[in-house]
């Protein structure tokens, strides 16, 4: 199963610094690095996109296309999301 994660935020986010190396470190836990594509998107170079997504605040996560977390989650919050994602 390939999985798109999308971490969506302004350059210099100070909580996106410091977290998205752990979230991105549980998805390839989860479903290892062929299996991933993480990409992190600049709100100010893509916010048409953004928006499409149903972006309301930052940072904002989408997998799959889908915007599935308004704030950053924690390890286990997100943990959690792949997990059933990967199940369902």
């Amino acid at each position: 199963m390939t999985i798109r994660i999308e971490i969506i935020a302004a350059p210099g986010c100070a909580k996106c610094l410091h977290t998205k190396d752990d979230l991105r470190a549980v998805a390839v836990s989860l479903f290892g690095e062929a299996n991933l594509h993480w990409r992190e998107v600049n709100v100010l170079e893509e916010l048409d996109y953004a928006v499409s997504l149903g972006v309301l605040s930052m940072p904002a996560i989408a997998i799959d296309g889908t915007l599935r977390f308004m704030a950053l989650p924690t390890t286990e919050q997100f943990k959690a999301e792949l997990t059933r994602l990967a199940l369902s």
